[in-house]
């Protein structure tokens, strides 16, 4: 089961379990230069110019998270790629996912722009850019 959890809840879930690793699933471009969740694992779902499903997302995961019991939290800008990586882990035998509601920019405003309705950054958890 894929759980959809809300930035704040998530946050309680990586507080709660030091175990817990979240993975930004975002371009590497969005990564860098809109910011990311301070320790989060960069495996982007998709690469710009061709986002084209990365061939090896899963075996970067399964470097990292070798526990398929581990709690692995997915975040994209948000929230859609991070559930079908979910997805795709859940299919690879990970049973502890954890898909973040909004991402990391949340949905458009009323002008088209992120960072105003939700989000991890917009709930203020812990974030830097590179």
């Amino acid at each position: 089961m894929i759980e959809n959890l809300t930035p704040q809840q998530s946050w309680a879930v990586m507080q709660e379990n030091p175990a817990a690793v979240l993975i930004d699933v975002r371009t590497k471009i969005e990564h860098d230069f809109v910011g990311h969740p301070v320790n989060a694992l960069h495996v982007p779902w998709k690469e710009a110019p061709e986002w084209q499903l990365s061939p090896d997302f899963i075996q970067q995961v399964k470097l990292a998270v070798r526990e398929t019991s581990t709690p692995v939290l997915l975040l994209c800008r948000s929230g859609a790629r991070s559930l079908a990586a979910a997805q795709a882990l859940q299919k690879a035998g990970y049973t502890h996912l954890i898909n973040i509601l909004d991402g990391f920019e949340g949905d458009l405003d009323a002008h088209k722009h992120r960072g105003n309705l939700g989000g991890w950054r917009f709930c203020q958890l812990p974030w830097e850019q590179s």
